[in-house]
């Protein structure tokens, strides 16, 4: 059986943030722009990418979002989830 798992809202945040930076780390390495990775994953804007990755107003990835940035980076979506540590 499983055991009850205690997690607060800041492993969440902290959860989110690491994958934003992940995100963003794998972008800049692509050479990619906030503004082509947003068009090209359907945003019209660049709003919601830009908030993500500062960290505001509570934005964070979906699962389809990190979907589509996995395949329009073409990297495998668990380069989202690495823990920075592991390189």
């Amino acid at each position: 059986m499983l055991e009850f798992m205690d997690i607060d809202d800041n492993d969440i945040k902290i959860f989110q943030s690491k994958v934003a930076e992940n995100v963003k780390k794998v972008r800049k390495e692509k050479n990619v722009t906030q503004t082509e990775l947003a068009l090209t994953i359907g945003h019209k804007s660049v709003s919601t990418i830009g908030k993500i990755e500062a960290n505001l107003d509570n934005k964070h990835y979906n699962l389809e979002q990190l979907y589509k940035i996995s395949r329009a980076l073409n990297v495998d979506v668990c380069e989202f989830f690495r823990d920075n540590k592991e390189g």
